[in-house]
């Protein structure tokens, strides 16, 4: 026991001193390995089969696909759509900013993506329109979470992986709660326009309106063909991911010809660098999440909740305020490899649906992604924009209260996220 905690302390020093997090959990890791006399070999063989999973061959091709979609300009025409049907109301190019993010999820899947590529248009065009740098900041930050919810989503593919849950019910249970999301966020958008009585844009003519659709119609055909097809039975995960790329290829090559050979293999080579980070996590975390399954820590955890409470909603909210701890200082992909493990058993024993799990447990992370110390969201818009980290954090601060108010809401009302799933589905 002692050796363990020495483990996690060891993890926790080298994530606070900056270490990336891969090298975090695999170091930690290895000195325990070799001071408790475990094998290597042993402890290779895990961290390889942490990554043998068919379903994880998505992920490259939606962030290839998330590059090239940037890259061919779909970004650009489905923020001018949004603009021309939501930019008139009371903080227009904040509504703007949630409402193509979640056109922009149904195409990336990953957050940072979000607000790496659609992010710096969003800033750009709210500065240009005299919005101010916190508020433009605090919005963009906020609705780039909204990706990884609504289908496709990576987080989704790397939960339904080590769940071994359907990642077709965890797609279609992602809808809901993402449009609800985005919903709150534009409540909270329009009450900080009136309070701070932001000035409005003019209702554009028609024909404005009709150019900005008819530009789009070719990007916003790539969610349709992504979760259409994956629902329908057309695809599977991983086929729809190549199909969005060879979709994304063929139009901005031949029709909007914007793409061509060199953006390509900058998209690739882009795609290839945050696979392996993203991959290199995932076999670390692998490693982690064994050397805890093989000290019973998960038992440990199930019969230390189910001591206090085998009332499911509790259990539902002990396992979210543990989510969120460890959100703040773990990346999403190895929080999810790490704590799904531990905490799926304990939720399936008091009846908590898997599906329903993974949604909230996204969403947990999703609040992490906005936090300091780690916070990807705000280092990486904290760069796009050249805005000080500590602004980021004070203007990301209001957008918390309306996704930890969707959170609670999906807690307590599971068929929010299981309604859809179900009905396509039947009942899990």
């Amino acid at each position: 026991m002692l050796a363990l905690l020495g483990m996690v302390v060891l993890l926790l020093a080298l994530i606070a001193l900056g270490a990336p997090v891969y090298v975090a959990l695999g170091l930690s890791s290895l000195v325990y390995v070799l001071g408790d006399g475990m094998s290597g070999a042993a402890a290779i063989h895990t961290m390889a089969n942490g990554l043998n999973s068919f379903p994880l061959i998505a992920v490259p091709f939606f962030i290839l696909a998330g590059h090239l979609m940037n890259a061919s300009g779909f970004t650009e025409r489905i923020f001018a759509l949004a603009r021309a049907l939501i930019g008139w109301a009371p903080g227009g190019l904040g509504h703007v900013n949630i409402g193509a993010s979640v056109i922009f999820a149904g195409m990336s899947g990953a957050a940072v993506a979000d607000a790496g590529g659609l992010g710096a248009v969003e800033i750009k065009a709210m500065r240009d329109a005299g919005y101010d740098r916190g508020f433009a900041v605090g919005v963009t930050a906020a609705s780039s979470t909204i990706g990884p919810i609504i289908p496709p989503s990576l987080p989704i593919i790397i939960y339904g992986v080590i769940a071994e849950v359907s990642i077709g019910r965890l797609f279609a249970a992602g809808l809901l709660p993402g449009l609800l999301m985005a919903v709150a966020l534009m409540v909270m958008v329009h009450w900080i326009a009136v309070r701070r009585r932001f000035a409005r844009e003019a209702v554009p003519p028609l024909r404005t309106t009709l150019n900005a659709v008819g530009s789009a119609i070719l990007p916003l055909l790539t969610p349709l063909i992504i979760v259409g097809g994956i629902v329908l039975g057309i695809f599977t995960p991983t086929e729809a991911a190549i199909a969005a790329v060879l979709y994304t290829v063929l139009v901005g090559m031949f029709v909007f010809r914007t793409l061509n050979w060199r953006k390509i293999l900058d998209a690739a080579v882009a795609t290839i660098d945050t696979t392996a980070a993203v991959l290199m996590i995932v076999a670390s975390a692998a490693l982690f999440a064994w050397i805890l399954t093989v000290n019973q820590v998960a038992d440990g955890i199930a019969s230390g909740l189910l001591s206090m409470t085998a009332n499911k909603t509790a259990v539902l909210l002990m396992i979210m305020l543990l989510v969120l701890a460890v959100g703040f200082f773990v990346e999403t992909i190895a929080a999810i490899t790490i704590l799904a493990p531990l905490v799926l058993p304990v939720a399936v024993a008091v009846g908590i649906d898997p599906v329903h799990l993974g949604i909230v447990f996204i969403l947990n992370l999703m609040i992490g992604l906005l936090t300091p110390p780690v916070g990807m969201v705000l280092y990486v818009l904290a760069k796009v924009s050249r805005t000080p980290f500590e602004e980021c954090v004070r203007a990301v601060v209001p957008f918390l209260v309306p996704l930890i108010s969707v959170l609670l809401l999906l807690v307590f009302f599971p068929g929010i996220a299981l309604w859809v799933p179900d009905l396509i589905y039947g009942p899990g």
